[in-house]
């Protein structure tokens, strides 16, 4: 049997027809399954004898069996079509969006609140779709979206730049924390300028939530000096609970605190609060999978809208 032939003048249509052939042992039940008229599927056959130069089927008028090179021919093709099909699987798959792998970048505050139940339910939805998180700060994810080490961000709204699209998914407002059972704990909007003089816990210059509350005590026409200033917000949530002083921060940042001891109300005057959305290269094409996740990431992303009240400002 002369296989260098096979590899480059023997279809794939060719084969299927070999297998059913030697399954059904009928060429008459082949051609009726195959959906091809007995004279073809005979003529297809004896091509392919004549390309591997040996008989593959001894044949008479009632019986047909498999020769020893058709024996030895079978197990290769069912491997070949197998493999065949189990590579166009994976290719419809990946372009349906059912397999892949996604590279998302997120803010911390988004990464324990949001994310874990979303990520629950496309994991349930795309089980074979595999997914990677880089929580981070702001201005790092922007970096690893331009160096295209990342699909996509969850993050606050760019600056504008015309290299960058934003998809708004909630406006996260920004209140008081505190602990609870002081002299702050009531339910009542509090005005920024009521802080004035009090021990405020900072997070440091280069996060967004800084940029933001010092653009609120700007607003409220007051001067604020932190007492401390912390990179990680369950930090700020120990040096709360310890009663050493209150913070302002994203409504979204709460459940990194997580705990009983500490409470929150809205802030006023300005009301203040950042948009949370998702952040794209323009230039570049998403992956069916990364746009499925963030397909799920807008349905159920925009139903966690804080109140109304708060207007947008730049983070």
């Amino acid at each position: 049997m002369d296989l260098s032939n096979m590899r480059n003048n023997v279809s794939l249509h060719t084969l299927r027809l070999f297998l059913r052939v030697a399954e059904t042992r009928s060429f008459s039940e082949a051609s009726r399954s195959e959906n091809v008229s007995q004279p073809a599927l005979s003529r297809s056959i004896r091509m392919l004898e004549e390309q591997l130069s040996v008989r593959l089927f001894d044949r008479d008028t009632r019986n047909v069996a498999l020769t020893s090179a058709g024996l030895m021919l079978q197990p290769i093709a069912e491997r070949l079509i197998s493999d065949y099909d189990a590579a166009f699987t994976d290719v419809a798959q990946s372009i349906s969006g059912e397999r892949g792998h996604v590279a998302i970048g997120v803010l911390p505050s988004i990464a324990a609140g949001l994310l874990p139940a979303v990520l629950a339910r496309f994991r349930a939805e795309r089980p074979h779709v595999e997914v990677r998180v880089e929580d981070t700060l702001s201005d790092a994810l922007g970096k690893l979206l331009q160096e295209r080490r990342i699909d996509f961000a969850i993050g606050i709204e760019p600056n504008p730049d015309r290299r960058l699209a934003f998809r708004p998914l909630f406006p996260d407002e920004f209140v008081l924390v505190f602990r609870r059972g002081d002299a702050l704990d009531s339910p009542e909007p509090l005005p920024w300028a009521a802080l004035k003089g009090l021990n405020f816990i900072a997070m440091t210059p280069a996060s967004s939530v800084r940029r933001t509350t010092d653009i609120a005590f700007a607003r409220a026409d007051i001067s604020l000096r932190p007492l401390y200033e912390c990179a990680h917000i369950s930090t700020v949530g120990g040096l709360i609970r310890a009663g050493l002083g209150i913070s302002a921060l994203p409504a979204s940042t709460l459940p990194m605190i997580g705990s009983t001891e500490v409470a929150s109300r809205p802030l006023i005057e300005p009301a203040i609060s950042r948009r949370i959305g998702i952040v794209t290269l323009k230039s570049r094409t998403l992956s069916p999978s990364a746009q499925a996740l963030i397909d799920r990431l807008q349905a159920d992303g925009s139903g966690r809208a804080q109140p109304a009240s708060a207007a947008a400002t730049p983070a």
